[in-house]
């Protein structure tokens, strides 16, 4: 098993390029199953989490290569209905796959996702809203089994909460749905945007993608097309915590700044000066960061809950209190007790996180048990006096491509072993 050893208390400087959206990748690649032809999707980042899509893909009959950061995909093949456990069990976005094989083939069976235990993601929403249009659907020993007899029919589906996999596996059934189907409430995350704009290029018809209500007329068939993933809002939110606490100036290149809309302020209130243009931002931060006061995670354009860990642990070392609620998911303050660990003064009452500030953290073995918890240790190690000995790398390597590699070029001390 790999571990990640930080020396803290080095300067960074330079600038990086941030990857592409994790968030994205994922259902685009899904979605490419409707699709014949080939389809060429630029700006894949290499993690885990895609790796696993490019599996499901193959086991299904699609062809899939790539060269860097490009995968080719040509789903004119697929011979397959189900996926297995497996397969399945690598990431809680697998579950995406259900609207696609449904649309593709008029049948799914395949078991309930896997991924980071970050608390209860339901698939409720998911099975209702296929439920209304069309798809009869069978729980039994972890499995479930689905069948569209008469084909998928457009439905107005009204969410009970903006879920972004519900959207975005409702907009993928839909667009081979007989009819035009209308969710309200949808999900507004660029991702959702990026996943649309994708879609639209293959010949669909979706109308109010990052709006809250979102229009899907069916068409027939849709073709493979040429498309770039969007940046990574969620590494980059990371990077700049990384340089936060740090007290260091770096640039991130290749970035959409009204992604970052919600997350900027909180770093300009910590005292870090920001500057955007041309699809650069560069970060300076002070020596000693101010408090964040109040940061509530909320769907989109609220603060997203995926940058809540970063910059938490960024907090551990401003100078006064900050509060972080958080109202997404109810597990996501696992990395809590490995920062006290690490000498973080934090103090959790359910859904709310109370962070007094230390003058520093100090090195550790800490072990993560998720994705942005992992993210979480890093940055807390890049500020810790000595040296932090980081477990469960597994987990950072789900959203972060070589995280270790950009700091490194950035001027930090990480290593993996």
């Amino acid at each position: 098993m790999s571990r990640l050893l930080v020396t803290g208390r080095e300067k960074l400087n330079g600038e990086t390029y941030v990857q592409g959206a994790k968030n994205s990748t994922l259902p685009i690649l899904a979605a490419t199953i409707l699709t014949k032809g080939e389809n060429v999707i630029y700006n894949c980042p290499e993690l885990s989490d895609v790796e696993a899509s490019s599996r499901i893909l193959r086991y299904l009959g699609c062809d899939v290569k790539r060269y860097h950061h490009t995968l080719l995909v040509k789903c004119d093949t697929v011979n397959r209905s189900d996926i297995p456990d497996e397969l399945m069990r690598k990431t809680r976005s697998s579950i995406v796959f259900l609207g696609a094989v449904l649309a593709r083939t008029g049948r799914a069976k395949l078991s309930f996702p896997g991924g980071c235990e970050i608390g209860p993601r339901p698939i409720d929403l998911h099975l209702k809203s296929l439920r209304e249009m069309g798809v009869e659907i069978k729980e039994k020993h972890g499995y479930l089994d689905c069948r569209a007899p008469r084909g998928l029919v457009g439905a107005k589906i009204a969410l009970s909460f903006p879920s972004v996999g519900a959207t975005e596996d409702i907009i993928i059934a839909a667009c081979l749905a007989r009819g035009t189907t209308t969710i309200t409430n949808a999900a507004r995350e660029p991702e959702i945007c990026d996943l649309a704009d994708y879609l639209n290029h293959c010949g669909a018809k979706i109308y109010g993608a990052g709006e809250g209500v979102v229009v899907i007329d069916g068409v027939t068939s849709l073709n493979g097309v040429q498309h770039t993933i969007i940046p990574d809002r969620i590494v980059a939110a990371t990077l700049m915590a990384c340089a936060a606490v740090t007290g260091s100036k770096i640039t991130l290149k290749g970035i959409i700044q009204s992604h970052l809309a919600s997350v900027i302020p909180i770093f300009e209130d910590a005292g870090c000066k920001i500057r955007c243009s041309s699809g650069n931002l560069e970060i300076t931060s002070p020596q000693k960061l101010s408090s964040m006061r109040i940061v509530r995670t909320m769907p989109y354009p609220g603060f997203p809950t995926d940058a809540q860990a970063p910059l938490l642990a960024a907090a551990c070392v401003a100078d006064g209190t900050s509060v972080f609620v958080e109202n997404i998911f109810e597990n996501r303050y696992g990395h809590i007790s490995e920062l006290v660990r690490m000498g973080a003064n934090i103090k959790v009452e359910g859904k709310v996180a109370l962070v007094d500030g230390v003058d520093s953290l100090y090195g550790a073995t800490v072990e993560a048990s998720d994705l942005r918890g992992a993210a979480a240790l890093v940055v807390a190690g890049l500020c810790a006096d000595g040296t932090t000995d980081i477990g469960g790398v597994k987990y950072l390597e789900r959203g972060y491509e070589s995280l270790e590699v950009t700091l490194s070029s950035l001027g930090a001390n990480v290593k993996k072993i």
